[in-house]
């Protein structure tokens, strides 16, 4: 299951404030919907936090957007230690070392735990992971590691950020915004969506069941009858 916590802006803005407030308000409503995930009991969600495109915002936005990565990742260790496995989607070279270093220390100290994957897409865009995974197969084709009429979709599937991880099968938008920005392009070829013009800071536990009834409404059919 996949969040595409949008409306944060706008949130702050009604109520008079600076964009940083709406993302600090935000990040208390991710938190939120990863305890009613939880609670529930869907075992893979990823929340798209910062996509590759977000570094053309402000400095003053990004420069709030990075220290609200760090209490993210306060908030991260949290759930690891309720034995959730942590894992971030992007490249994580851009981010400053600190913030690096900590992404790397949390993904290998939960990288044991089944209960529940929690994927923080950060630096983080779509068509980039098709190029990322492109090009691992590239080297391992180079390196005589991997026959190309060997690759199929699975193979491919496997070089992405997500890995082994399911694909997604619902994907959730908030603020009324119909479309996918960049985000999960290949894991959702067979998702199905929800739009609502709630936004993000507002999204709760009430919210996503609204979501999930939908999805549970829905005739999956992969292209069959």
């Amino acid at each position: 299951m996949g969040f595409i916590m949008d409306g944060n802006g706008r949130w702050a803005a009604k109520r008079g404030l600076p964009r940083s407030l709406g993302h600090r308000a935000g990040g208390d409503a991710l938190k939120k919907v990863v305890e009613a995930c939880r609670k529930i009991g869907i075992p893979y969600v990823t929340f798209y936090a910062f996509s590759t495109e977000n570094w053309k915002r402000p400095a003053d936005e990004v420069d709030a957007l990075m220290k609200l990565f760090k209490e993210y990742l306060d908030e991260a260790e949290r759930f690891a230690g309720q034995k959730a496995r942590i894992r971030f989607l992007g490249d994580k070279s851009p981010f400053p070392d600190e913030l690096r270093s900590r992404m790397v220390e949390l993904e290998k100290e939960s990288a044991q735990y089944t209960s529940m994957t929690i994927m923080l897409a950060m630096n983080y865009g779509g068509r980039d992971d098709i190029v990322y995974a492109a090009k691992r197969l590239a080297k391992l084709s180079a390196d005589g590691d991997i026959r190309p009429e060997d690759i199929d979709e699975k193979t491919f599937s496997g070089m992405l950020y997500t890995g082994s991880a399911p694909e997604a099968d619902l994907i959730v938008r908030s603020s009324g915004e119909q479309r996918l920005s960049n985000f999960l392009l290949w894991q959702s070829a067979y998702a199905e969506f929800y739009f609502t013009d709630t936004l993000w800071p507002d999204f709760d536990e009430k919210e996503l069941k609204k979501a999930l009834e939908s999805y549970a409404s829905r005739s999956r059919r992969f292209g069959g009858v």
